[in-house]
């Protein structure tokens, strides 16, 4: 084998290593503190040339919270009036949950009129209304089972 074949196998061994080190160190970064998400997809600030969201109007009998109910952060809640609330592991989350099977950025509770919904954000693990498992936006009353990994979530007054 000649120098030069040598000297580029090695080099393009090295670029495949760095390139596994620099991914692997992406993932646990990303893992430990969350991804970076665009300012107009975290629900904070309006977007462009749009005035801000309104909060559903309350009626008698409406839901006005989230609470965890069942799982490691039991009694962990998020008020309604603060829709879309985000649901998962990471900083951004307005009910953070420590639990393995929650992804970063896992599920999304928002109003639509007077409906409340829950929406999965393409978890590994999935979203799960009573004991089936959402692929779309849906529906959800007062006292209605929401379960993330291990943990139960429900809309209550």
């Amino acid at each position: 084998m000649s120098e030069l074949t040598l000297f580029l196998i090695r080099f393009a061994f090295l670029a495949i290593l760095w390139i596994f080190v620099l991914s692997a160190v992406s993932v646990i970064r990303s893992d430990m503190f969350g991804a970076r998400v665009p300012e107009t997809a975290r629900g904070s600030a309006p977007a462009r040339g749009k005035g801000k969201a309104k909060a559903p109007t309350k009626r008698r009998g409406s839901p006005t919270h989230l609470i965890v109910v069942e799982g490691d952060n039991t009694g962990a809640r998020a008020e309604l009036a603060d829709a879309p609330l985000l649901i998962g592991r990471g900083s951004d989350a307005a009910i953070k949950l420590d639990d393995d099977y929650v992804s970063t950025r896992h599920a999304r509770v928002a109003a639509s009129g007077d409906e409340w919904f829950v929406e999965d954000l393409g978890s590994t693990n999935g979203t799960y209304v009573g004991t089936a498992r959402i692929t779309q936006p849906t529906t959800i009353g007062l006292g209605v089972q929401v379960r993330i990994g291990k943990t139960i979530l429900e809309l209550r007054k």
